[in-house]
């Protein structure tokens, strides 16, 4: 039986929440705890992550989908897995949940609860970047779709994991994330100004792996909508 729209929105804001939290807090703690070793509060960072992605899906799949990122929700309705206005409500919800996740991070650490990042992620390599890493993603997403969708917790996390470190922008690849991490002057932060690029980003490649897995997949609307189905029976 599926969900209804208000307990899949609550488990996408928690999750999201989660989620942020995870990215913040880890890289609050390495960065606390590396000495200054960038690599070694990356890699805490990363770890920390990928393995909070993995429980979040599980734990929160079986409710709404756990796409915990706008993005995810956007290609959803283009492939009819979503109506317009419940990816809509998806997003507010990942927006909401994301800022959430920063602030708890924050009061967690005995921090501001918001502090403009300073950090600069700037640049046509940066850009490149955030549209690969998201193009990755729903590649992988999209492909687990098709064939194994019980994987796509496992696959996701693992992706993430990965395109931190062949990334040049360390994988945002969600604008949730990224607003979010905008208000969090740490090591996970993105400067203000520069999470818009980031953003748009983002959606150009999440639109261009879907367009992409249409032409792959031509079932693709259907397997979207099977699998939206399956995971909030």
């Amino acid at each position: 039986m599926t969900a209804s729209l208000s307990r899949r929105v609550a488990a996408e804001f928690l999750g999201t929440a989660f989620l942020v939290a995870g990215v913040v807090g880890s890289g609050i703690m390495a960065e606390r705890l590396s000495a200054g070793n960038v690599a070694l509060a990356l890699l805490a960072n990363t770890i920390a992550t990928g393995a909070a992605l993995v429980a979040l899906i599980l734990a929160f799949g079986p409710i709404s989908g756990a796409h915990l990122n706008p993005v995810v929700s956007l290609a959803d309705a283009i492939e009819h897995g979503l109506s317009w206005s419940e990816a809509g409500a998806y997003s507010l919800a990942q927006l909401s949940g994301g800022i959430a996740g920063t602030l708890v991070a924050h009061a967690m650490f005995a921090l501001p609860l918001v502090s403009l990042s300073q950090h600069v992620r700037h640049g046509p390599a940066q850009m490149l970047s955030e549209f690969v890493a998201t193009f990755g993603l729903l590649c992988v997403i999209w492909g687990c779709a098709r064939s194994r969708p019980s994987t796509a917790a496992f696959a996701v996390g693992s992706y993430i994991t990965a395109a931190y470190w062949f990334t040049a922008s360390t994988s945002f690849a969600n604008p949730a994330v990224t607003v979010a991490r905008s208000l969090s002057d740490t090591f996970a932060g993105i400067r203000p100004a520069d999470a818009p690029y980031f953003i748009l980003a983002q959606i150009a490649g999440a639109v261009a792996a879907t367009v992409l897995f249409r032409w792959l997949v031509p079932s693709l609307p259907v397997v979207a909508k099977n699998v939206v189905e399956r995971e909030t029976e």
